[in-house]
C-alpha cells in the first residue's frame, strides 16, 4: 500500500483499515469530522494525517492537541506501533470524542493514550514532549500560544496543517512570536501546507 507515494507495511495498512471502519461506525452518532468529508476519509483525513509521521518518522514523544476524530494523533500512534517505540498523548476535552479515541487506540494496538483535558490544563499534566501536532484546531497565533509551554526553551518541534490562507496566519503570528519555520507542501491538498515550527520564543518589544 502507498500513502502519499510512500510504502506502508501490510500490518500498518490493516490497522489503518480497522481504524477507518471504527471511524465510520462512530461517525454515525458522533460528529467526528465535517459530515461532508466522511466520503473522502482515506484521502482527506487518513492520508493527510499520515504526512505528519512521514515528515518526522523517528520514535518520539508526541503531543496531539484537540485530537477530535483522531487526526493526526491516532494515525501517528498507529505508525509508531510498527516501530514499537514512541508515544502519542492525545488531548481532547470532549468526552464522547475521547471515548472514541480510547477505543480506536485499544483496538488498533496503537501507541498512544487519551487525556480528557482542556488544552490550557495539559502542560501541568503532560510537561514534556518532543513533537506537537494539531489539525483544524485554531489559527497559528493561537496554536503557538497553546504550544508555548512545551516549546519555549526546548528543542520541541510543532507540525501544524494549514490551508490556503496560511501566509496571512504566519504574518499575524509573527507579530507576537519569533520562530524558525519550514513549509512543507501538502501531498494531499494542492493549496495546503504543513508548517514545521521550532525555536519558538516571545517576540521582543
Amino acid at each position: 500500500m502507498l500513502l502519499n507515494g510512500k510504502s506502508v507495511s501490510r500490518e500498518t495498512q490493516q490497522k489503518l483499515e480497522h481504524f477507518a471502519a471504527l471511524f465510520q461506525k462512530w461517525a454515525k452518532t458522533i460528529n467526528l469530522v465535517a459530515p461532508s468529508t466522511i466520503d473522502e476519509l482515506w484521502q482527506r483525513h487518513i492520508a493527510d494525517s499520515a504526512q505528519i509521521f512521514q515528515l518526522s518518522p523517528e520514535p518520539q514523544r508526541w503531543l496531539d492537541l484537540g485530537s477530535g476524530g483522531g487526526f493526526p494523533g491516532v494515525i501517528t500512534a498507529i505508525f509508531l506501533a510498527e516501530a514499537q517505540d514512541g508515544w502519542v498523548h492525545l488531548v481532547e476535552s470532549n468526552q464522547k470524542k475521547a471515548a472514541f479515541l480510547r477505543v480506536a487506540l485499544n483496538e488498533t494496538g496503537a501507541r498512544g493514550s487519551v487525556h480528557p483535558l482542556r488544552i490550557e490544563a495539559a502542560p501541568k499534566a503532560l510537561p514534556d514532549c518532543d513533537r506537537i501536532s494539531a489539525r483544524a484546531l485554531a489559527e497559528l497565533d493561537q496554536l503557538l500560544s497553546y504550544a508555548s509551554g512545551w516549546m519555549i526553551g526546548t528543542n520541541a518541534r510543532a507540525f501544524f496543517h494549514k490551508g490556503r490562507d496560511y501566509s496571512a496566519e504566519i504574518e499575524k503570528a509573527r507579530g507576537r512570536w519569533a520562530f524558525d519555520l519550514i513549509k512543507h507542501k501538502s501531498a494531499v491538498e494542492p493549496d495546503s501546507v504543513i508548517l514545521e515550527i521550532s525555536h519558538l520564543r516571545h517576540k521582543e518589544p
